[in-house]
């Protein structure tokens, strides 16, 4: 269960922010901690991104992808029952480009590719493929563990499959976890980020997102500014915005 200080300033009367909308497409800024619909693994919860946007617009929406409760950034929604399904093909077809931004510990090589597979729950192995570069790094005369500094490094992730949580248990399997990641990220890190910084959500964001409009034919490009807290990290981490 996810601890209830990463919802907090979710309320009910909650406005999302709408970054795209058109006759057959809406799509929001998802803040950190905020469901996109019910999940009994998340009991707690007591607001979703559908109900909110369906109360905000008055009428019916359709995610066609899933962020996790932790991810902010793009969130994309149909308007109707056909969008929806025309969207999802696109999806699981490979057809739309992602981008995700996080904060991960350590400096990270300049360009890196993963190809590893991950095993679902009920023990099903998938191909799974990120490909990442580097934007910054900073290091901070703070010292973590054995090291006299701690090295983070701001890093632009583009995953080609979309498997449950590929990007955080990607990071994870090359030594440079999502900071604020439980349970694939570094304990001994987010307890630090959480003391030091009383920051306890998670730092990856979903930037933006690309696909050909089903409708139109043209070609949509969808981005999302940072949410605060990931905007705060960056300041207090030394990054250059």
């Amino acid at each position: 269960m996810e601890n209830e200080s990463e919802i907090a300033g979710l309320t009910p009367q909650i406005t999302l922010e709408i970054i795209y909308q058109d006759d057959y497409l809406v799509a929001i800024n998802k803040p950190h901690g905020l469901l996109v619909h019910r999940s009994p693994i998340a009991a707690d919860a007591t607001e979703f991104a559908v109900q909110i946007l369906r109360d905000q617009l008055g009428r019916m929406v359709y995610p066609v992808h899933r962020l996790d409760r932790k991810t902010s950034g793009v969130l994309l929604f149909a308007l109707n029952e056909e969008m929806n399904s025309k969207m999802q093909v696109q999806f699981s077809d490979g057809k739309v480009s992602k981008q995700y931004h996080a904060i991960v510990r350590g400096f990270t090589p300049d360009t890196m590719d993963i190809d590893y597979p991950l095993k679902r729950d009920d023990g099903i192995v998938q191909e799974a493929f990120t490909s990442f570069i580097t934007l910054q790094k900073t290091e901070l005369d703070i010292a973590s563990g054995k090291h006299a500094t701690s090295r983070y490094s701001l890093i632009e992730l583009t995953p080609t499959t979309g498997r449950m949580h590929q990007l955080r248990k990607h990071m994870a399997h090359v030594f440079h976890p999502i900071i604020g990641d439980r349970p694939h990220g570094c304990n001994k890190q987010n307890k630090f980020f959480l003391e030091y910084f009383q920051m306890n959500s998670m730092l990856l964001h979903a930037k933006q997102i690309s696909f050909y409009h089903p409708v139109t034919a043209q070609e949509i490009l969808i981005a999302a500014d940072y949410q605060p807290e990931f905007k705060r990290m960056l300041n207090l981490l030394g990054f250059q915005k």
